[in-house]
């Protein structure tokens, strides 16, 4: 029995080992251009090609069931354009050219698949590919560049597989469509992102061709995740410093060679021994990772981007895959074969050989030998031709009968068919289906989210792993937005616990980084802060259970460094908190930049305080000729004698070493008084100490707060989050509502006087129609005479009032005086406006009263209550 079931497992091997043969043949086989082929080749190529169509219809295709669905029946034609349900002339006149090409095509290569060229859209009617490009510049910059072109059309739309792995898809959707639904295939992914691409000024193609089931599948499973890959670092080499002549010799090595020797022996073993098990491991890894054989290899069907160097300083040829949004070299494994390509003007069909998948091919579309092109009309210049062979073209009436017969056959392409492609700005701003969007990488996982979505303002998180099953964490990345306490990104390492905080510029406490593992005061935590900021300019904060770090920049007292050592606080009362009870400080360390202002055995470089022992060492900064520097040391012993406490100073209380003594320096006063300035600075420092752990608490309080409530920022100009301006607006518009009511209330009504003397509800008669009309036309009559009257009164009254100041003016000329005179001068002039102004208004009354009679009159006639005049006048 064994050894019959071992006869069946070779069989089944050897007929597994001849499918896969097949297979890849078949491949290779159609991709190639047809030369002349014998008849015994094309026969045996005919039956290998039935027989290996027979075991792939066996092979049964898995679906997943979770991938949404996006066919014709679910959307919603009816609201569509005629362009969408009908073609013109043209189009039809193009399908037509389509068809003899595509019937030209299968005669001369019937071993080639049939071209891919008028599939149907959404409303079944028959479009040319290329016109269902709509080259297009969105109104966005971000939209600008390829890469973040093609990065949008991967977040927006939902990927949705072939229906048949092996064929293109009957149906190719409008961008619009596509963007209204957010779904699409592979051709609908890559037919959005040529057109966003080309209308940014690139040279961009649709490629239809055969990929890997990775990229088929939208696998990204065994890629690495861009995120996590780290930039090299630039490694600058040491220039080696010459030896000087007068050097002192180093000292007689007197170690021993042999046992130098087998010291390295034994390092090297030791290293070869771990380079060996980091191999056997990183081969064993490289085995689980390893993708498992594919039946259709080289079969399946896959649509992507090829955009050609040139245009947009692109420097050369490049493949994006839509799916993921991510640029392949042309010699990329992944992408297997060519059958054709096209852009919003032409159509061309591969010729060359795809053996090697597409790493030999040349991607020059003006040459006619490797690149069938379909129309004439198209922009790549042809190959330039040889001495030899442009030697039987040199008459000029070759060369215009040549350019006729080409003008007569040319045909440019129409129009796409296909509405403007728009996106609005939620929909931009939205970016991902329902605002959310989950990838898949090696070892990480990728989620992204739409702004505002989360309350906190996370919009992206990656999370790593150590495994490739994606169970033990390694580390989560967090990234947020329009966080009102400037968080930017959270870094959470799960192995050593430890959390780093990074801050944009704008927190109140000035944060740029905060690294910690817990919120407690008194733990080890990493402060940094933007020194611009801040006055101390205060850098960096180190703080652990007994010591705290500070690093300066830019002080005016050249302070650059301050270290603090604590012992363990006295116990007090349960109640009390670190705020009343600081740790007791043992010792404080200070550094100093050098000032330029001071000579160097003056200015002081490093300074620390005993705090317990009571002492005080200084060291002063080195002058660039010595090789040592002077030190200080001060025992404060404090003695109290009748008159007070003052401070005896004795000789052993200043314990020195300098470099260059000097006279002043030897001087008791001088020693006195240093020691007094330094125990004004101890001081000064303990309380600096004291504020800095103060400043601690108020920052891990803040953070408390800020991590519970994650208020958001919005901008003014958002109406539509923006709480404030949005019942703001609500006011105004209320308001101003509010006012146009008043005004239509109190619009002036002529007949209201009038109606009101009459009982309410009574039907008018012709004749008190007839009273009504008369009488309201002499009230208005009577009011523009009254206003003609007033405005001729005022303008008599300031002229009469200008003759007398004149009169008293004459009477008085001789006694007045100069400030008399500007006086009459100033009341002349603001009279002759005034007088000026009133003839004005009573000529413009006396033009308009007429047109105003009128204009009353004949609304009088339309007016609905005298509907009795309307009949008299009818």
């Amino acid at each position: 029995m064994e050894v019959l079931r071992e006869k069946v497992e070779e069989e089944e091997e050897a007929e597994r080992e001849e499918a896969a043969e097949r297979a890849e043949w078949a491949r290779t086989e159609k991709m190639m251009r047809p030369v002349e082929v014998r008849k015994e080749e094309t026969t045996l190529t005919q039956e290998m090609l039935r027989d290996l169509e027979k075991k792939l219809s066996e092979i049964q295709i898995p679906i997943s069931a979770e991938l949404p669905a996006f066919t014709k029946d679910t959307i919603d034609i009816s609201k569509l354009p005629v362009s969408y349900k009908t073609n013109t002339p043209k189009e039809e006149h193009l399908l037509q050219v389509a068809d003899n090409f595509s019937r030209q095509y299968s005669h001369l290569c019937p071993d080639r698949v049939p071209l891919f060229l008028h599939p149907l859209n959404e409303c079944e009617v028959p479009k040319f590919v290329s016109t269902t490009l709509r080259p297009t510049l969105m109104p966005y910059p971000e939209l600008y560049n390829w890469d973040s072109c093609a990065q949008f059309v991967s977040d927006f739309l939902t990927m949705v597989p072939l229906p048949d792995p092996l064929k293109p898809p009957s149906h190719l959707y409008s961008s619009t469509t596509v963007l209204n639904y957010q779904k699409g295939n592979c051709f609908d992914f890559s037919t959005l992102l040529c057109s966003m691409l080309i209308g940014s000024g690139y040279d961009a193609y649709c490629v239809n061709g055969y990929g890997s089931l990775d990229l088929c599948h939208m696998d990204l499973t065994r890629e690495v995740c861009p995120l996590t890959v780290k930039p090299k670092e630039t490694v600058q080499k040491e220039e080696k410093v010459l030896p000087k002549k007068y050097t002192v010799r180093p000292p007689r090595d007197l170690c021993s060679r042999f046992e130098q020797e087998q010291e390295v022996k034994k390092q090297q073993e030791i290293r070869a021994q771990e380079k060996k098990q980091l191999r056997e491991e990183e081969e064993r890894l490289m085995e689980a990772e390893k993708a498992k054989p594919d039946a259709l290899h080289g079969l399946r069907v896959h649509s992507w981007v090829l955009v050609l160097s040139g245009k947009r300083e692109v420097p050369e040829n490049f493949f994006i895959d839509a799916f993921t949004g991510h640029s392949y070299s042309t010699q990329d494994e992944r992408f297997l074969g060519i059958e054709s390509l096209w852009n919003h003007k032409n159509y061309w069909i591969n010729m060359q050989d795809c053996w090697n998948c597409c790493k030999d091919l040349i991607f020059d579309l003006g040459d006619p030998v490797r690149w069938e092109y379909m129309l004439l009309g198209t922009d790549k210049s042809q190959l330039s031709l040889t001495e030899e062979d442009d030697s039987g073209i040199n008459d000029e009436d070759d060369v215009e009968n040549l350019g006729k017969e080409d003008e007569d056959k040319s045909f440019d392409m129409p129009h796409s068919w296909v509405e403007q492609i728009e996106i609005s700005p939620e929909a931009f701003e939205t970016r991902c289906p329902n605002g959310k969007k989950v990838i898949q990488y090696k070892r990480a996982k990728l989620e992204k989210w739409a702004p505002y979505l989360n309350s906190n303002g996370l919009v992206s998180r990656l999370t790593t792993y150590k495994d490739l099953e994606c169970t033990n964490i390694l580390e989560i990345k967090e990234w947020y937005q329009n966080r009102e306490d400037m968080l930017e990104l959270k870094h959470i390492n799960k192995t050593t616990d430890l959390k780093i905080d990074y801050f944009k510029p704008g927190h109140p406490h000035a944060l740029r980084v905060h690294s910690y593992k817990s919120m407690q005061p008194e733990m080890d935590r990493v402060i940094e802060f933007y020194e611009t900021a801040r006055v101390d300019g205060l850098i960096k904060r180190e703080e652990t259970a007994s010591t705290m770090t500070e690093y300066y920049q830019g002080r005016p007292d050249f302070l650059s460094y301050r270290h603090a050592n604590f012992r363990p606080r006295v116990k007090k009362l349960a109640l009390s908190s670190a705020e009343s009870n600081p740790r007791p400080i043992v010792k404080i360390t200070e550094q100093f930049f050098r000032n330029p202002e001071k000579p160097a055995e003056e200015d002081v470089a490093e300074r620390v305080f005993l705090l317990a022992e009571e002492r005080i060492q200084l060291r002063y900064h080195c002058r660039d000729d010595h090789i040592t520097a002077s030190k200080r040391e001060f025992l404060r012993r404090t003695e109290v004698d009748s008159k007070g406490n003052r401070i005896i100073m004795t000789p052993d209380m200043c314990i020195s070493f300098e470099v260059e003594p000097m006279e002043h320096t030897k001087k008791l006063l001088y020693q006195y008084e240093a020691m007094m300035h330094l125990k004004r600075e101890e001081k000064l420092s303990r309380h600096q100490v004291w504020e800095s752990e103060l400043e601690v608490l108020e920052i891990l309080k803040l953070r408390e707060e800020e991590e519970a409530a994650h208020t958001l920022t919005i901008s003014i100009y958002d109406t539509k989050r923006n709480e404030k301006s949005k019942e703001y607006r609500e006011a105004m518009e209320r308001v101003m509502h509010e006012e146009h009511l008043r005004q239509v209330e109190t619009q002036l009504d002529y007949l209201a006087p009038f109606l009101a003397q009459l009982p309410p509800g009574e039907k008018l008669t012709r004749w008190q129609a007839v009273r009504l009309k008369d009488e309201c036309l002499s009230d208005f009559k009577q009011r523009l005479i009254n206003k003609a009257n007033l405005i001729q009164a005022r303008f008599e009254k300031e002229t009469q009032e200008l003759q007398k100041k004149q009169q008293w003016y004459q009477e008085n000329q001789v006694t007045l005086t100069p400030e008399d005179e500007d006086l009459y001068l100033s009341y002349c002039s603001q009279a002759m406006f005034r007088i000026r102004i009133l003839e004005q208004r009573l000529n413009r009354h006396k033009e308009l009263a007429p047109l105003k009679y009128l204009a009353l009159e004949e609304k009088l006639y339309k007016d609905p209550r005298l509907g009795e005049l309307q009949k008299i006048f009818a």
